[in-house]
């Protein structure tokens, strides 16, 4: 029987996927070959189309003897050419053909088809085979069972409560889960991470007697192909199991893992595997009985290797409780200290997720020299698409540019088409931090989505042009939108991450926000705390001197020719200058301004951009159905009003260290 499409309850707003992008497939006729859970959620997609807009769909064998089918979706088990998520799709003769050798593969193919749209169904098209760039393409979702007293109920959420939690346990309903396992497929997602990398004690039951909760979950996201991933606590044989240690090369500690494991995989026969935050921010881990973090990802991957599951250890390792004065320590340089020296230690089915940048996400770093050094280790590139530090989904700010540097950098080859492997070509897999919620537009914000569905896409072709991506997303979300409309969202998401980097934090330096919350300025907020993050604004300068002749040494971490780029102020990019150098404020950058005035002058540009953004989005009010646009609007009055603080404060902060005024007279306080 063909599974039926997921129903969102009322007052929900659709995501990518509304029923008219099934338009162009749902008046054709479709014919399906093959069995199994997955070709019954193809099957049922393809019938509520049908039954939508007037086509046909046939099983075979069946009753359409004789009929011309416009489309054929086929499942072949054992196509040499065909991996399990693969699949190869071509046209000839009037008839589009889809073919897969493995489930995935075939539903995959299908949501080929339905972002092609009419194109799918015209002309003829060689065939051409489709395959994912990199096997693990997977979210974490920050999400606590118990609402937390600091963070709630995501940590890092600004989209309402979890979708798998409520009142401390999972939700009852899981259709608007299956709905969310539908929009995920579509775009490539494979895994999702249901509960925070942060496992307090309620979390942490997940694992045992509470893994039928997880069981629940793992089902409703199974017919879309999304394999269920779970954070557990290092300390779980302590918290769970009543033993007084959990040192990692301990036979009782790994005997107690084992054991464990093989209940989680009797409860959930396709578990994905865990993630595990050790050694950081306060979580445990290996070092406190003297073992490596491979120690620590080894024991654990031991126990998920007779059932083919994964652990996902996370490089996140700094020293938090820094003191202040001390310029030698320096968390940029901490993920590569820790771990490089590790690699070829790490076990065949132990993924380093490592974040894309140094730091935590800030609007703008460096690629993480970690992503280039380790090639005896499988690699995940960790990023955000929740928008933690980049205006927490009440700014519009479309991050598949940036992602797109981070996976087209070349960590041995210099800026040359020719000059090595780029990380997408290194990496395993691309991991981001959820931008999901409860809440009715699924983001929050509702041009958010555009993150989540870049993030997928990339994770499947990370060379692609987010560009052309933002094209999907506009064509899927808003099927048969007028040019207008269409022109109007390219304008307001096209150059709106480097709209946000104009009005924030400049030229790299970083965590000019407010402690805890993160949202809004505060430009010495972190600048006498133990979490390393500081700027050096004096009276003669800003930036951090991360050299290796007169600082920190972390330009060093960097194969050449990068490690000589970022070495001098003279070669370093304009725009992560102030990360890698203290440069004084008359600094002639390559644009012949100096440092000062491109810091006011960008200021002052950014927030005149989010005007111009806000103009074209009330524009477009009969163009949008009206809670949509509502939402929108009310954000960029939000957007507007936080980028002119941001303006504000970082040029009077800096006109004030400075004593250098804006050559243009313009109003500075």
């Amino acid at each position: 029987m063909p599974l039926p499409v997921p129903v969102l309850a009322e007052g929900v707003a659709p995501a990518w996927l509304p029923p008219a992008a099934f338009r162009p497939l749902g008046t054709r006729r479709t014919l399906i070959r093959g069995s199994g859970l997955l070709v019954e959620t193809v099957h049922g997609e393809v019938a509520d189309a049908c039954a939508r807009f007037g086509g046909r769909v046939d099983r075979d064998p069946g009753p359409g003897a004789g009929v011309s089918y416009d489309l054929v979706l086929e499942l072949k088990p054992g196509l040499g050419d065909l991996g399990a998520e693969e699949f190869a799709c071509g046209r000839e003769n009037g008839r589009t053909t889809v073919s897969a050798s493995g489930q995935s593969g075939l539903l995959y193919g299908l949501f080929h088809v339905v972002r092609l749209g009419e194109d799918a169904f015209s002309g003829d098209r060689a065939r051409e085979v489709h395959r994912p760039a990199l096997a693990l393409r997977m979210l974490d979702h920050w999400d606590n069972v118990a609402v937390h007293p600091v963070m709630g109920q995501v940590e890092r959420g600004y989209s309402g409560g979890s979708l798998f939690w409520e009142d401390g346990r999972a939700r009852g309903d899981l259709e608007r889960v299956r709905a969310y396992g539908r929009l995920l497929a579509a775009c490539g997602i494979n895994a999702v991470a249901v509960n925070n990398v942060n496992v307090h004690r309620t979390e942490a039951r997940l694992l045992t007697d509470r893994i039928g909760e997880v069981a629940a979950l793992a089902e409703a996201l199974r017919p879309y192909g999304i394999r269920t991933h779970l954070s557990v606590t290092f300390a779980a044989p302590i918290v769970l199991g009543g033993l007084e240690t959990a040192d990692p090369l301990d036979a009782r500690v790994r005997e107690w893992w084992a054991r464990a494991t093989a209940e989680v995989y009797a409860a959930i026969p396709d578990f994905g595997g865990y993630v595990v935050k050790a050694d950081s921010e306060g979580q445990p881990g290996p070092f406190a009985y003297g073992r490596s973090h491979a120690d620590g990802a080894n024991m654990l991957a031991a126990a998920l290797a007779p059932h083919g599951g994964t652990v996902h250890w996370r490089a996140f390792v700094y020293n938090h409780r820094q003191d202040w004065r001390d310029r030698t320590t320096d968390r940029a340089r901490a993920a590569y200290d820790h771990f490089v020296p590790l690699d070829g230690e790490f076990a065949d089915n132990a993924v380093l997720q490592v974040k894309h940048g140094p730091m935590d996400f800030q609007v703008r770093e460096p690629v993480s020299p970690v992503l280039g050094a380790m090639p005896g280790t499988r690699l995940a590139v960790e990023v955000q698409a929740t928008q933690e530090y980049t205006g927490q989904q009440r700014h519009v700010c479309w991050l598949g540019p940036m992602w797109s540097e981070v996976l087209r950098f070349r960590p041995e080859g210099g800026a040359s088409a020719a000059g090595g492997a780029t990380v997408g070509d290194l990496a395993d897999g691309l991991v981001a931090v959820s931008n999901v919620g409860d809440d009715p537009f699924w983001t929050g914000h509702p041009l958010a989505q555009a993150n989540l569905y870049t993030v997928g896409r990339l994770a499947w072709q990370p060379d692609a042009d987010p560009h052309r991506l933002l094209d999907e997303w506009i064509a899927l979300t808003f099927p048969a939108a007028p040019p207008r409309l269409v022109t109007g969202l390219h304008k307001v998401l096209k150059g709106s991450w480097r709209t946000y980097e104009k009005y924030t934090a400049p030229l790299g330096v970083g965590f000019m926000v407010q402690p805890g919350h993160h949202y809004g300025p505060s430009v010495d907020g972190y600048e006498y705390s133990p979490w390393g993050t500081y700027h050096f604004a004096d009276r003669d300068g800003i930036g951090v001197d991360r050299s290796a002749a007169t600082g920190t040494g972390y330009a060093a971490q960097y194969a050449k020719p990068w490690s000589e780029v970022y070495e001098s102020p003279d070669t370093c990019p304009d725009e992560l200058l102030l990360f890698f150098h203290h440069v004084s404020y008359d600094h002639v950058l390559r644009s012949g301004k100096t440092v000062i005035q491109h810091i006011y002058d960008t200021h002052f540009e950014g927030v005149e951009e989010v005007e111009a953004a806000q103009r074209v989005w009330a524009g477009l009010t009969d163009l949008v159905d009206p809670a949509r646009h509502a939402r929108v609007a009310a954000l960029y009055e939000e957007q507007l009003r936080s980028a002119r603080e941001w303006r504000d404060q970082i040029n009077s902060y800096l006109l004030r260290k400075s004593g250098v005024p804006d050559t243009h007279g313009r109003r500075i306080y």
